[in-house]
């Protein structure tokens, strides 16, 4: 979880190669129309990423399903939006890019092709509320290359890398 341009997509299909995980981007969940409301310079409302949430909530069950791992990046700004995709899913672990907004910045201004622009980045940050320490995120600080970022995910986490 993160703002945009956190490194949420890098690192998580990072995580998931490591793994030998399935890996999902939570951008790929939204529905057109808010690609489209993100596009033009406007940000989302709860109302918007509710069914958001709820495909990347589905996602989940689906791995959990099928007795399977997996991997998605997701924003995750609010506890409301975390504590939804928590929610019966006591599996389920939060990881916390995070970064200053001047850095953050430097790196959204470099990056081409994505719809979310650098202009939204002070909407990511407005909205975003740091985890608190009952939500059990673990905080990993992306001054860090994508790679020991991912070291740092593995081993504060426990888990079994397979490459």
């Amino acid at each position: 979880m993160g703002v945009a341009g956190s490194g949420k997509t890098t690192v998580g299909a990072l995580l998931a190669g490591r793994l030998g995980w399935p890996y999902a981007e939570a951008d790929n969940f939204h529905p057109q129309s808010n690609v489209d409301k993100m596009a033009a310079g406007h940000p989302l409302t709860d109302e918007d990423r509710r069914p958001w949430l709820e495909a990347i909530g589905r996602w989940i069950d689906e791995r959990g399903a099928q007795n399977e791992p997996g991997v998605v990046s997701c924003s995750g700004l609010k506890r409301a939006y975390r504590d939804m995709l928590r929610k019966d899913r006591p599996e389920v672990r939060m990881v916390f890019l995070k970064g200053s907004r001047d850095l953050i910045m430097h790196r959204m201004v470099a990056r081409h092709g994505h719809f979310m622009k650098a202009a939204m980045l002070d909407s990511q940050f407005a909205d975003l509320e740091e985890p608190a320490a009952d939500e059990d995120v673990l905080v990993v600080s992306v001054e860090a290359t994508p790679e020991e970022i991912v070291d740092q995910i593995i081993d504060r986490l426990h888990l079994p890398a397979t490459h």
